[in-house]
């Protein structure tokens, strides 16, 4: 599985940007990638042969796209014989990452025969649908140890909700309590996205702003940074929880 710490946007970018084919990709398909909303990473085969410094492994990349369908990518990474430099391919189907392997090595192992409804492009449209829910349905990880810095937390909290231009932003409990706020971090969340608002691209992230106060309690604000308004422009929306901040970005996404 992938690191639940990277942002599928920039698991993408270093996909695409490290595989020397990645201009061979449809156009259509990348775009529809750029929309993705969740990723998963899985390693599919090996083959390694200390004898003659020749290896190879395929990797399945799974993504979850913003229309509810998934799309995958075969990344092949390999290295020659009498050549130590590591290479990285990626394809649209396992049917071409196969062809790929037939090329550069000249076998076709058992494990990855060719199958006429793939090279059809009919792939196995289940195996998606069925990552994805072992994905989900998986227990959260365990998250990592907050690295709070004591600088100006309280005045830090203040800004956050000053900008805020949502009318059920947090209301002064919230930030009364935040007046006692010693230290701070401030992490983007997995799920940053793009999308097309009104002929035009509209960018959003999340970002969780995570307060400890002086009785040792910590409390997070949840700002979705966007650009999905009618004239473009910049703006900051601030909630009380996760949820209702990834709520705020799908609805923000749909309106046209």
């Amino acid at each position: 599985m992938s690191d639940p710490y990277e942002t599928t946007e920039a698991h993408l970018d270093r996909l695409l940007g490290r595989a020397l084919n990645s201009f061979d990709l449809p156009d259509r398909l990348v775009g529809r990638l750029r929309t993705a909303l969740a990723h998963s990473s899985s390693l599919y085969t090996t083959h390694h042969s200390p004898a003659t410094g020749l290896w190879r492994e395929s990797h399945r990349h799974t993504y979850l796209l913003a229309d509810g369908g998934s799309a995958s990518l075969w990344e092949l990474v390999y290295r020659q014989e009498g050549d130590r430099t590591v290479r990285h391919e990626v394809f649209a189907s396992k049917a071409e990452s196969c062809l790929a392997v037939s090329r550069l090595f000249g076998e076709t192992p058992a494990e990855e025969a060719l199958d006429p409804a793939l090279l059809s492009g009919d792939e196995e449209p289940d195996d998606d649908i069925a990552v994805f829910s072992a994905l989900f349905a998986a227990s959260p990880p365990a998250r990592r140890p907050r690295d709070y810095a004591p600088e100006e937390s309280a005045d830090h909290a203040r800004r956050v909700l000053r900008r805020a231009e949502n009318a059920d932003r947090p209301g002064e409990e919230v930030a009364a309590r935040l007046r006692s706020a010693f230290a701070h971090q401030i992490t983007q969340a997995f799920g940053a996205r793009q999308c097309l608002l009104d002929g035009r691209d509209a960018g959003f992230s999340l970002y969780e702003h995570a307060f400890v106060l002086l009785d040792g309690t910590e409390v997070s604000l949840w700002e979705v940074e966007h650009t999905a308004t009618p004239d473009g422009r910049h703006m900051c929306e601030v909630y009380e929880t996760e949820a209702v901040a990834r709520g705020a970005m799908e609805l923000r996404a749909r309106v046209r």
